[in-house]
């Protein structure tokens, strides 16, 4: 018998395991077919491309595409999608479709993308495709970690399915190994080609000297090196603690200075830490001024110290808005290597710069010297000239320079080559007054000294002269001014003939005299005399030069003084009361000496009137002498004569005192008529060389003497002797309250009538 066929559900059954047995064939081939493919690619392009058109073929797709992960970025990216995109995408790992597998993990199938709220249209706005159906995996490695998606758009026939789903997560899985080699291929490549740019980058920037083009270098490479806006490079100013830059990527050359411990930069350079901001407006630290100032808007900042060899921090580099998102710790890393081998040079640069500047500045003195400077080189030969010592040998640079200085220094100059090697083989300076050098027909009188140049370590590198003219004019001012003023004898022989006449000027005159001088000659003798008079003249002139007034004479133990002659000053009459007060201070010092090593006190009277007088040359033609005369000369002479009734020590006229601009501690002591004269004049006391131990209380007895006065010209003689005893309890040696209560005594018994004027005519000079 036959037997019975199967029943038709076996025979589907048949079938089914068939074709599953066929389809699981194929999707083997399939696999075997992506391992193949992607075995036989070495980029990551190559493989993105390859892997690409197998899912999208297999599947019967419009479109596929694979996004990467980018952990530094936090983007998914795509360099291949077929159709018109032939370029690389990025969208946030957390975006759209593509991010929600990747972060969530999970596959997804929709069936229509615009319905979906995950889905992203900007992609298709951009590329003008119409996305329909997506069918989306996630890519994984071995270990379960995610690296990526794959995504297919737009079945030709039908709808994906979970068939669809699995053949596509398999196809993946099969390639995810060559992804993750032709990744890291890629990242090695770039790693070295960063590496030899790198390389070359700071091998030329380093190769520059010069400060200014060398910052310029620096922040251009440091710009492009980090895909930022913009840099700036700050170096610390050691001398006045401030951070610098004078250049700025975007910005006009421009020199921006700050305190080095404020802002980012600050912060950076005082701890020598780097700061990496991503948000700059949200740090504290940010100060947004410069943003203001400029225009410019900060997003990140990074920020790095820059530390020479010995560890010690030389500057910041602050790179701005890094594009694509913030500064990256690689970034930092890289920009430290950057700011590492470049500190070497920026040092270089700065030695270079401050090497320049002492040389400009060595220059411009040499050029700004009124004496000659000649210096030879170790060769001996004339390396350089100023140009005081080319006027002064009235010669041409070509008719010195580079010449052999036996060459130059011959005939009668060549005495000089002698003293040059005298001073190469001692190593010592040789000075020679009054030399005489023949330039032709003519014959120069110079002041010559020679000196060797050394260096550092004290070998020497050349030699050099130095040429002061010493023409007619300077010798005879160099005579004229052992017995007058240096400033009067340069004023003499700038104005030559003209200065014999003379002219009215504006001056304060001084007027010192010793007191009982003639006892003091009787007990020291003729000897003793002249050392005393020599050390108290070298005391008191001083005194009067320092604030640059003219010694006029000395007339026996007194001397003369003016202020405001020969050179004018706005202040002459305080210069003349400071010095009236120095020479009071001076005097109290050299009388301490003086008592502890047994000898007698000094004791002196200074008179000073502000007065219009005739100034110049006076006398015969055998004889001159440059004076001071006029009535404002006579009342300073009496006002220092007038210091011994009135038991002062400087005495002003009313005239000096209204002209001036200090304060002092004065009084106004009285209203006088001086010898030869019919208007009266008020005269001060100068008290400012008191100290608490010469003259106690001195402010409490300035007020009181000031009420009494008043008193006593309103001719209450009682209450004015009140005052000015009041003023003997704080000092009983004020000789000015005595007098005026031996006054007020006088004229309570005399009275002067309704029409006295509080005026007292001086009898004596």
């Amino acid at each position: 018998m036959e037997a019975s066929p199967p029943p038709t559900s076996a025979k589907a059954k048949v079938l089914e395991q068939s074709v599953d047995t066929k389809r699981r064939l194929r999707h083997a081939e399939l696999l075997l077919e992506v391992t193949r493919r992607m075995a036989g690619y070495g980029t990551l392009d190559e493989v993105l491309n390859a892997l690409v058109d197998i899912t999208t073929t297999e599947l019967n797709a419009e479109r596929g595409s694979l996004f990467l992960n980018d952990p530094d970025t936090n983007e998914l990216y795509s360099r291949v999608a077929q159709g018109n995109i032939q370029r690389e995408i990025r969208i946030l790992n957390t975006s759209g479709v593509a991010g929600h597998v990747f972060t969530a993990g999970e596959a997804l199938i929709i069936h229509d993308a615009y319905a979906d709220g995950r889905f992203n249209r900007s992609i298709d706005e951009q590329t003008g495709f119409s996305t329909r159906s997506i069918l989306c995996v996630p890519i994984k490695t071995v270990k379960g970690e995610i690296i990526g998606v794959a995504q297919t758009l737009n079945k030709r026939t039908g709808k994906f399915t979970k068939q669809d789903l699995h053949l596509l997560e398999a196809m993946t899985s099969q390639g995810t190994l060559a992804l993750q080699s032709a990744q890291f291929i890629e990242r090695m490549q770039a790693i070295r080609r960063q590496e030899m740019e790198f390389i070359d980058v700071v091998s030329e920037v380093t190769a520059d000297i010069k400060l200014g083009s060398l910052l310029q270098k620096v922040m251009g490479e440091a710009t492009r090196l980090l895909n930022a806006e913009r840099s700036t490079l700050f170096l610390n100013d050691e001398k006045t603690n401030e951070l610098w830059s004078e250049v700025g990527q975007g910005l006009e050359s421009v020199q921006i200075r700050l305190p080095n411990h404020l802002g980012i930069a600050g912060a950076v350079f005082t701890s020598g830490k780097a700061i990496n901001i991503p948000y700059a407006y949200a740090d504290l630290r940010f100060n947004p001024a410069f943003d203001k100032k400029t225009g410019f808007f900060t997003r990140s900042i990074l920020c790095v110290p820059i530390v020479n060899k010995h560890g010690k921090v030389i500057g910041v580099t602050q790179v701005l808005n890094r594009r694509g998102g913030p500064f990256t710790s690689e970034d930092e890393s890289r920009l430290r290597a950057f700011t590492a081998q470049i500190s070497i040079a920026l040092e270089n640069a700065k030695l270079f710069a401050d090497v320049q500047a002492m040389k400009n500045y060595n220059e411009a003195m040499l050029e700004s010297m009124s004496n000659g400077v000649i210096t030879l080189d170790e060769a001996e030969r004339i390396a350089t000239c100023n140009a005081a010592g080319l006027r002064l040998l009235k010669l041409h640079p070509s008719q010195i320079l580079h010449k052999p200085a036996a060459e130059f220094f011959s005939g009668n100059n060549a005495w000089i080559i002698e003293k040059l090697k005298r001073v190469a083989e001692t190593q010592g300076s040789e000075l020679l007054m009054d030399a005489e050098i023949v330039l032709g027909e003519d014959r120069l009188s110079v002041n010559l000294t020679l000196q060797p140049l050394l260096s550092a370590e004290g070998k020497r590198i050349g030699l050099m002269l130095l040429l002061e003219n010493i023409s007619n004019e300077k010798r005879l001012k160099t005579t004229m001014s052992r017995y007058m003023d240096p400033g009067i004898a340069a004023q003499m022989l700038a104005s030559g003939a003209e200065a014999l006449g003379g002219k009215s000027v504006n001056a304060t005159i001084l007027f010192s005299d010793i007191r009982s001088f003639t006892t003091i000659t009787e007990q020291l003798g003729a000897q003793g005399t002249v050392a005393l008079l020599n050390e108290y003249f070298t005391l008191m002139v001083d005194c009067i030069q320092r604030e640059e007034g003219m010694l006029d004479k000395f007339i026996g133990d007194a001397i003369m003084a003016a202020f405001g002659i020969p050179v004018g000053h706005d202040d002459d009459a305080d210069r003349a009361v400071r010095t009236a007060i120095a020479m009071m201070r001076e005097l109290a010092a050299w009388n301490r000496v003086r008592v502890n090593e047994g000898k007698m006190a000094v004791d002196i009277g200074i008179g000073l009137n502000t007065d219009n007088v005739v100034s110049g040359n006076i006398g015969s033609k055998k004889r001159m002498d440059y004076t001071i005369i006029g009535d404002g000369v006579n009342l300073a002479a009496r006002l220092e004569s007038a210091c011994k009734q009135y038991g002062a020590h400087i005495l002003i006229s009313e005239f000096t005192h209204k002209v001036l601009r200090g304060t002092y501690f004065s009084r106004e002591l009285d209203l006088v008529i001086v010898k030869g004269k019919t208007k009266p004049v008020a005269i001060y006391e100068i008290l400012d060389f008191h100290s608490d131990d010469s003259y106690p209380h001195l402010t409490d007895a300035l007020r009181l003497f000031k009420t009494g006065i008043s008193k006593y010209r309103k001719q209450d003689w009682k209450a004015a002797m009140t005052e000015f005893n009041e003023v003997l309890g704080l000092n009983p040696k004020d000789k000015g309250a005595k007098l005026y209560i031996e006054r007020c005594e006088h004229f309570a018994a005399n009275p002067p009538g309704a029409e006295w004027d509080g005026v007292w005519v001086m009898e004596s000079k």
